[in-house]
């Protein structure tokens, strides 16, 4: 294959960011141990009122290591961590990490037969979790290798008086209410916080070999499987993060924590780079636009990374235009393609920077993004991050393409992957030679801005979450009424795309899609559920009996079109 000489990106890459550095060979919870030395009494997050500096946040990881190390948690062993935006998800983080463990970040919102297919991938010893999720772990407990598990709750770090209050809201709003019994295998957090040392475990990490986490993820070629990312990958990523955001002052910025920590996204751009750079985070359990908008006026947040439904949920709130929203300095927008109309309409609202980014889980996460006081092209991806070089895969000829010439997009960097956990033919198969292939088919421009045009095969991104038609399927083919089923994405104004599941049924049969819906609802996380359902006759299939999803997918744009037409004659 040809090599990749020209870098055309480099012309636009101003002054302030290098092409290329040397990173530091480093573990993640150094970075914590360093900003509690250098910002001992600084406050490192804020949670509905709750304080903590950086001094508490480092000693109650070390104090959650000690207690993991005492429950037999060794080098390499793998800790689940199923929490919510809160104090506890960022001390579980870096205590599991202080420990010398393998961090398994695990969604809140996984059902039971989520939760046991990764605790069994990975092997996880130990599970940190909400009291709300916890009846969910435990009924899958027996049939995994957890020995362990710790419960905590969001009332366990909030100020007094909320933290006496918030049981009762939280009973009324999701109708749970969880008793514990404490036992040699259920413990609770801040028991073990209370109890715990500071001592700091004398655990020999080599950062570019040793992994920090297992990030599960569709990957590029099917079903979940956990990626591998050495505390090297997430160092040099939070480095480049830091690179791409030269006007950034340390110890000085305000971080609005309302992307996930659980996710790799919300992991590097938020809580890495924060925790690296003396910032302060807001932390958001979940997002709200409402409280999402007093935060930012409140906190005089300046950094808000985030993905394209978070900003059209603020721009379409009726009360954006109370808030003063004039401290966002920059946003990175990421998991989604960013909507011009949002890009401009958000600008205009914050004065700040609203730029779109690309990356994979498997980069750790982010590979290209435009810059964000500099040159920009709107609709590109961006161009790529120091020390990282992207090409496009020729269709044609296997060799890097031409200007303009679409095929698949390739990355190469520090910040790729280790390989998929235990899967070394889906490794071998997702690279050519040094190369990471995403998946993604794109091109790239003269300037050296690059573009998608199509997403993975068949994947659906639903507010910012990566959805695989396939599970979604095997779950429809488990109901008993159900002969043939077909998962795709249709557009949706606010989350991008939603899941549209075309259904046959077996002859005699009935089910309504309310039915379908609660029975998916059992089955999958809320977000995978499909949110319309056409019952047909039959599916179009090849000569051979495979359902042809493209076809569908084009009759869904057809009738996008169709019905766009129609409204515009009515208006004229």
């Amino acid at each position: 294959m040809e090599t990749l000489n020209a870098k055309p990106w480099f012309k636009h890459y101003p002054a302030e960011i290098p092409q290329s550095v040397e990173y530091e060979v480093a573990t993640l919870q150094s970075y914590l141990k360093k900003s509690a030395e250098k910002f001992p009494m600084k406050s490192a997050l804020n949670f509905m009122g709750k304080e903590m500096t950086y001094t508490e946040v480092y000693e109650a990881a070390l104090k959650l290591a000690n207690q993991l190390k005492k429950l037999g948690v060794e080098k390499g062993d793998r800790v689940a961590i199923m929490l919510a935006n809160t104090p506890q998800a960022v001390i579980s983080y870096y205590g599991a990490l202080f420990a010398g463990a393998i961090v398994v970040q695990t969604n809140p919102l996984y059902v039971e037969r989520e939760i046991e297919h990764q605790m069994n991938d990975s092997g996880a010893k130990v599970m940190i979790c909400l009291d709300l999720v916890y009846p969910r772990v435990a009924r899958v407990q027996e049939k995994t290798k957890l020995e362990h598990v710790i419960v905590t709750g969001i009332k366990d770090y909030l100020p007094f008086p909320k933290n006496m209050i918030y049981p009762f809201i939280q009973k009324k709003n999701t109708g749970i209410s969880v008793k514990l019994d404490y036992n040699e295998r259920l413990h609770s957090f801040v028991k073990l916080i209370e109890n715990g040392t500071i001592e700091e475990i004398d655990v020999h990490i080599d950062p570019k070999e040793d992994l920090a986490l297992l990030q599960y993820t569709g990957g590029t070629t099917g079903p979940a499987k956990g990626v591998m990312l050495t505390h090297y990958n997430l160092v040099v990523n939070t480095q480049q993060c830091q690179l791409w955001m030269p006007k950034l002052n340390e110890a000085e910025e305000v971080v609005l924590a309302a992307l996930p920590f659980f996710h790799v996204y919300g992991m590097t751009t938020v809580m890495n780079l924060s925790i690296r750079m003396g910032f302060k985070m807001i932390i958001m359990p979940k997002f709200e636009p409402k409280d999402i908008l007093k935060a930012i006026e409140k906190h005089k947040a300046t950094l808000y990374p985030g993905a394209p439904t978070m900003y059209i949920g603020l721009l379409n709130h009726p009360d954006i235009t109370k808030h003063d929203l004039s401290s966002i300095k920059a946003c990175i927008s990421g998991s989604a393609p960013l909507p011009l109309e949002v890009q401009t309409s958000f600008e205009e609202k914050t004065k700040g920077r609203l730029v779109e980014g690309y990356g994979l889980t498997e980069t750790s996460p982010v590979a290209a993004a435009n810059l964000i006081w500099s040159s920009r092209k709107n609709g590109s991806i961006g161009i790529p991050w120091p020390d990282t070089d992207m090409a496009v895969l020729s269709v044609e000829n296997a060799d890097i393409a031409e200007p303009n010439e679409i095929g698949e997009i390739m990355i190469k960097g520090p910040q790729v992957m280790k390989g998929y956990w235990n899967r070394p033919e889906d490794t071998q198969a997702t690279f050519k030679g040094e190369w990471l292939l995403t998946g993604d088919m794109g091109y790239m421009d003269e300037d050296g801005f690059f573009y998608i045009v199509d997403r993975k095969k068949d994947m659906i991104i639903a507010g910012g979450f990566n959805i695989y038609p396939r599970e979604i399927e095997e779950v429809l083919y488990e109901h008993e009424d159900i002969q043939e089923a077909c998962a795709i994405g249709v557009p949706d104004p606010y989350r991008g795309e939603t899941v549209k599941a075309f259904i046959v049924l077996k002859e005699g049969r009935q089910v309504s899609e309310v039915e379908l819906e609660e029975y998916c609802r059992k089955q999958l996380a809320a977000y995978k559920i499909p949110r319309i359902f056409e019952f047909r006759d039959e599916l179009p299939k090849t000569m051979v009996g495979k359902i042809l999803r493209r076809v569908l997918v084009e009759e869904e744009k057809s009738k996008l079109k169709k019905t766009a037409e129609e409204t515009s004659k009515k208006v004229e």
